[in-house]
């Protein structure tokens, strides 16, 4: 086996995301690894209202079922500040939101909840896989954004801890 066999079987391998090859010719033995990446919770802010958003983003943002009401000057720096208060944990994935492992299943976690960094918040099930949302953070859960089997899209809220 030449080097230019070997360079396209590791083309190949990151094309295909392996994580393993291992190859035996007489006594010429060839082994290949690629260690999994670890998933990464990202959060990321929803564009300002009237800022330019892309083409090819925009055909992804969901139009909002319904405006909402024009909210006072005082109104809306409270809930700002209340949002500010805690820390938001997002999706990191678009899929199917569960609060519990089944459905009679008490869920994973209530507001008022005290919760370590690492535990487990829900599950989010995306192509037939289920995900565990794991907390960020230590501190009692503020707020739970989402409801049992709703959909959810990459990087929206879905609980604050204080």
């Amino acid at each position: 086996m030449n080097i230019d066999e070997i360079t396209k079987l590791m083309e190949a391998m990151a094309a295909n995301k392996l994580t393993s090859f291992e190859m035996k010719d007489g006594e010429f033995k060839l082994s290949l690894k690629c260690e999994k990446e670890a998933p990464q919770i990202v959060t990321v802010a929803a564009p300002a209202a009237g800022a330019a958003v892309p083409v090819a983003a925009a055909a992804a943002i969901p139009a909002p079922a319904a405006a909402p009401a024009p909210q006072a000057a005082g109104e809306g720096a409270q809930e700002s500040q209340a949002e500010e208060s805690g820390k938001v944990v997002t999706s990191p994935l678009v899929g199917t939101f569960y609060s519990a492992s089944s459905p009679d299943a008490e869920p994973f976690v209530k507001v008022g909840d005290t919760v370590k960094k690492g535990q487990v918040l829900g599950i989010i099930e995306a192509m037939k896989l289920m995900n565990e949302i794991e907390s960020e953070y230590d501190g009692v859960v503020e707020a739970v954004l989402v409801s049992n089997e709703q959909v959810v899209e990459y990087g929206q809220p879905l609980f604050r801890i204080r």
